[in-house]
């Protein structure tokens, strides 16, 4: 019997022996047809934070990704190579209240078998700090001044106070919440939104905090003061421009200015409107640009500068003129050749100022046709126009083109014919 069990003890051995080789074996053959590697991940995986009790709030910036070294078969690579969702880096805020904490990043990957090597950065100080409320009052500065003659009466918000939240100790930091007017210019009645900001107690602003609302309505009126008024600049052209020439536009700077008198009712009889002084045009043939002075009721004045500018546009009127029977001349020809033009004369249609075209004379006028380098034969060309006023424009030529033949002007030699 104890033989037996001597047999079976050394059988037994033997088996675990060969197990163990066989496993051996089998390892070998998987590492050799799929190696592991150890890299760095290529990408950056983001971090995040969960767990956090909504009574605290994060204070500090945070790292925001984490780079990793990991070791894995090649064949696992491939799987978190093509699919990032596969890899995941967690902080867990569960259970932590207001204060500092160094808490570790969770790496957490959906297949195995993956070894993490390193994580870059390994943990995180988090910063955290209890939510707070307050009510604060909304202030509302001004800045800038009305149009002159306007002013601005007391301005009505439709919310007095508001509430910030945020991490208490930046609460605590609140010194004021402000709202700002910019009155430059106004000359009516204001109502706008506008935004609020949280200041510190250096007027800096705390941009971490919530304010509820975040605008305030503002409503302001802005009335005239009295012996004030706006008006429109008339400008009073004379005189004729001259023939040939028209006005095509008369523009005024500036357009409104304001008028002031010690007795209101002297600006309140004005019609609207004052007047320049007297525009002279007779005989303009350009543009005009001038300073004229005004024409203001005794006891009545111009707030500000006393002149206004007047710029007025001056164009020509435009035509057009037909000349006909314009002689064809034919330039360039070689000297061994002879030209004959068929039509000799076009009729030449000419557009432009009326005054070019008037003090137009045909003997400043030439109707060309250029064949230079140009060998014996006949050809349609379309003659060209010189006209001494770059003013003027062709418009047409009748007909669009002529015929020139070129023959050669030396005399034809005869062939003898044989005697019998």
């Amino acid at each position: 019997m104890s033989n037996r069990l001597n047999r079976l003890g050394k059988d037994f051995s033997t088996f675990l022996l060969a197990f163990a080789l066989a496993i051996a074996v089998w390892i070998s053959a998987v590492t050799a047809a799929d190696p592991t590697e150890q890299r760095v991940y290529p990408s950056p995986i983001a971090i995040e934070t969960v767990g956090l009790d909504p009574g605290v709030v994060l204070v500090n910036d945070l790292p925001t990704q984490v780079n990793l070294t990991l070791s894995a078969p090649k064949s696992i690579w491939n799987l978190l190579l093509n699919d990032r969702s596969l890899i995941r880096a967690v902080v867990d805020l569960s259970g932590k209240n207001a204060g500092r904490h160094e808490l570790p990043i969770q790496v957490q990957i959906s297949v195995n078998p993956v070894r993490v090597v390193s994580t870059s950065p390994s943990e995180l100080a988090i910063i955290l700090d209890n939510i707070a409320n307050r009510e604060m009052a909304v202030t509302l500065e001004q800045k800038g001044e009305p149009s002159i003659g306007f002013q601005a009466e007391t301005p009505t918000l439709d919310q007095d106070s508001v509430i910030i939240s945020g991490p208490k100790s930046i609460v605590d930091k609140a010194s004021m919440v402000r709202a700002v007017l910019d009155l430059n210019n106004a000359s009516k009645d204001i109502s706008r939104s506008l935004p609020l900001t949280v200041l510190d107690a250096n007027g800096l602003p705390l941009n971490s905090l919530t304010v509820t609302p975040a605008e305030v309505e503002v409503n302001m009126i802005i009335s005239r003061r009295g012996g004030y008024r706006n008006v429109v600049v008339k400008v009073v052209p004379t005189g004729q421009v001259a023939s040939g020439y028209r006005v095509t536009n008369i523009s005024v700077y500036p357009p409104t200015l304001t008028v002031y008198s010690s007795e209101p009712i002297l600006v309140d009889q004005l019609p609207g409107y004052v007047e320049t002084a007297a525009l002279n045009l007779n005989g303009a043939k350009e543009d005009i640009s001038v300073s004229l002075p005004l024409s203001l009721p005794s006891g009545v004045s111009v707030v500000g500068k006393q002149t206004v500018d007047v710029q007025v546009s001056v164009d020509s009127i435009e035509g057009s003129l037909t000349l006909s029977g314009m002689k064809v001349e034919v330039i360039g020809v070689n000297k061994d050749l002879i030209a004959s033009i068929s039509p000799a004369t076009v009729d030449v249609i000419l557009s432009g100022p009326m005054p070019m075209l008037d003090a137009l004379r045909t003997s400043n006028i030439r109707v060309l046709v250029d064949m230079t380098n140009t060998i014996e034969g006949t050809y349609q060309r379309v003659p060209s126009v010189e006209i001494n006023n770059p003013d003027v424009d062709v418009k047409s030529i009748l007909p669009e083109s002529v015929e020139i033949t070129l023959k050669s002007t030396s005399p034809t030699t005869a062939t003898p014919s044989a005697t019998p």
